[in-house]
């Protein structure tokens, strides 16, 4: 990664701490159970904290996340719209963790990591899974929306109850590029608690996964990063994960 395009820092967009959670940044509420392929995912750390990251839903079987949101243990919870509200929700312990085998913790190249549930989840009109994009033809998607339960402005420290989601435009970059991200700027992204989550494009399908965001050296607002899910299909399809 070039030095002029950090500015010393890569910026992880996951919880620091046991009692807060990161958020859609300039986003608005979702429309309760519109994104039922969502998931919640409680991250049991090591020293006994509680944090959090987003993930999706790819079959009964197997959730989607970032590689970095690592832990001990981990709760997915599906068919979740309110945090406050349990009902109807299904709570699921991962089984095993399949990080991408070429993620690189530093620079975040092939952020992505394939859970697999201990039992399935029971697919109803809260809770299905979500298609993901075939292949990468050079064009970038012109449309997209993100959606989680963190932080909704820059200045704010609690969860937000509610699932939160916001559109976003991919720009051309070339270091994004280089290493395999979509990327989008301004003052809309993803903030910390929101890795793992689905880039939705175009035709309803996840092309990408929240990973992180740089801060340009040569100033200007962050630039969000997400893991090329096309670019990663190879390496989904050698896992045990069954897709249709």
């Amino acid at each position: 990664m070039s030095v002029h395009f950090l500015a010393l820092l890569v910026l992880v967009l996951t919880l620091e701490e046991q009692v807060y959670l990161g958020k859609i940044t300039g986003g608005h509420e979702a429309v309760p159970h519109s994104r039922p392929y969502m998931v919640l995912l409680e991250r049991n750390m090591s020293d006994g904290q509680k944090k959090y990251c987003g993930g999706f839903l790819l079959n009964e079987d197997f959730v989607m996340t970032a590689a970095h949101c690592h832990a001990k243990s981990y709760i997915v919870v599906v068919g979740l719209h309110n945090v406050r509200s349990s009902k109807e929700t299904q709570r699921i312990s991962v089984e095993e963790t399949f990080p991408h085998e070429q993620f690189n913790p530093i620079s975040f190249v092939n952020d992505v990591m394939l859970l697999k549930l201990s039992t399935k989840a029971n697919f109803n009109k809260n809770v299905k899974p979500i298609p993901l994009a075939s292949r990468d033809n050079g064009t970038l998607p012109k449309s997209c929306i993100l959606s989680g339960w963190g932080r909704t402005d820059k200045n704010g420290t609690y969860m937000s109850p509610t699932l939160m989601e916001t559109s976003v435009t991919l720009i051309d970059n070339k270091e994004c590029t280089m290493e395999n991200f979509y990327c989008s700027q301004g003052d809309t992204g993803p903030a910390e608690g929101d890795s793992g989550g689905p880039l939705v494009c175009e035709d309803g399908k996840a092309f990408g996964v929240v990973s992180s965001a740089v801060r340009p050296h040569s100033g200007g607002s962050d630039i969000y990063r997400y893991s090329k899910i096309p670019d990663s299909r190879n390496w989904i399809f050698f896992q045990p994960l069954e897709m249709p």
